[in-house]
């Protein structure tokens, strides 16, 4: 019997949907049309995305993903000078005497996930009934608790000794830098974790305008939406990203998840057993050497490596000693629910870096209130509070004694 081609029904039917409303649609409302699983949703748009058939656009605080015309321009020349390291079989080894790190990190993520959720809700009754804490206070702790038990109290959580002449770097965000006592260790590496809407992008490109504007070399990594797409959203808020570029202080520059992936798996294929990469997982041009790097996101790196879920682990590690390695101060972005219960794809990268700064986009009723927080940050002091916070025509802007503490609606 004759074979026939196999088609991807699915991602037929995304291109259909997406077809049919021109205006764009966001990842919800494709789930919604679909029935699809989010993740199966952020891979089909992926890879549409990197054959240059889908765009992505910012509506105040929503993305929109809308299906490219015929007579659109095609895609965009990017520069040679930043790229994904190819993987050469000199680079890979198999592990022996030593258990691959990051396996290690799995054991510690798969210990914390035994948490005692009876005991936290008995705690915080107690409070409630003691009058430590109000109704809605309690609500939200009964979900904040199981998350700050989940990132903190196990050996990756050891703060770092002060040392003499520690230098701290700080966002330029207006009330976020007077939550930490001296700032963000420099060579730091942060998570910013939040979900759609919530500020995450806006965040890594108003801490570059900040820094840019200070002379410092800032790069800017994104998974998903184009160089282009980028600069004029710093334009819409009045940072000068044609002016930080023309200086060589700012470069954005587009990567494809899968050429990522294509590149691990290629070589792991060939092996057994546990492997550790030894590569710089990104090439720098050398009259480039960023102070600040915004990848945005690991969201998107992770959902090209669905099924491959070892293969992710082993070049997230990689990327995260990369950073540590250069010693820029990096901002790792990652896409959660809108009331978190992780903070990534694997849990590992929680414990991989040394913050996590976690913002809200929160339903309350008919109303939704931003806020943000410094879950974990090693090496430096901070208050340990969710605050109010506001997307402005002029970026965040973060109240500090503003505290949050909402009826919120989890939405799954």
């Amino acid at each position: 019997m004759e074979e026939k081609e196999v088609k991807d029904k699915t991602k037929i039917k995304i291109q259909d949907i997406l077809r049919a409303n021109p205006d764009g649609l966001t990842i919800k409302e494709i789930m919604d049309k679909t029935g699809l699983a989010r993740h199966t949703v952020l891979a089909r748009l992926h890879r549409l995305t990197g054959e240059d058939k889908v765009g992505v656009r910012q509506i105040n605080m929503a993305k929109l993903h809308r299906w490219k015309h015929e007579n659109e321009p095609l895609k965009e020349e990017k520069p040679d000078d930043v790229k994904v390291a190819p993987i050469k079989e000199e680079h890979i080894k198999p592990i022996v005497k030593e258990v691959e790190p990051v396996v290690k990190k799995k054991i510690e993520v798969e210990n914390r996930k035994k948490i005692d959720i009876a005991t936290i809700k008995k705690e915080i009754d107690e409070e409630l009934k003691g009058g430590k804490i109000n109704k809605k206070q309690a609500q939200l702790k009964t979900q904040r608790e199981p998350i700050k038990q989940s990132v903190s109290g196990t050996e990756t959580e050891k703060k770092i000794v002060k040392k003499p002449g520690k230098e701290y770097v700080v966002t330029g965000i207006t009330g976020l830098d007077e939550l930490l006592e001296e700032g963000i260790p420099k060579g730091a590496t942060v998570l910013v974790a939040g979900g759609a809407g919530s500020g995450k992008t806006i965040f890594g490109l108003q801490t570059f305008a900040h820094h840019c504007a200070k002379g410092k070399k800032c790069l800017y990594m994104s998974f998903e939406e184009s160089e282009k797409r980028l600069i004029e959203h710093m334009d819409d808020f009045g940072w000068d990203a044609s002016k930080f570029i023309a200086e060589g202080n700012l470069k954005i520059q587009r990567f494809n998840p899968f050429d990522i992936t294509r590149n691990v798996d290629a070589l792991l294929a060939k092996q057994k057993g546990e492997l550790l990469i030894e590569i710089d997982p990104v090439i720098f041009p050398k009259d480039f050497d960023p102070d600040f790097i915004v990848v945005d996101s690991l969201t998107a790196i992770a959902s090209a490596f669905i099924g491959k879920e070892e293969s992710y682990r082993i070049y997230v590690e990689q990327l995260f000693r990369f950073f540590e390695k250069i010693g820029s101060t990096a901002f790792l972005v990652t896409e959660t629910e809108q009331i978190p219960k992780i903070f990534s794809r694997t849990g590992v990268e929680e414990f991989l870096a040394d913050g996590v700064i976690v913002l809200y986009n929160i339903k309350h009723g008919n109303i939704r209130e931003n806020a943000i927080e410094i879950l974990k940050l090693r090496g430096a002091g901070h208050q340990k509070k969710i605050v109010a916070m506001q997307i402005t025509r002029k970026g965040i802007v973060v109240y500090p004694e503003q505290e949050v503490f909402s009826e919120i609606e989890s939405e799954e």
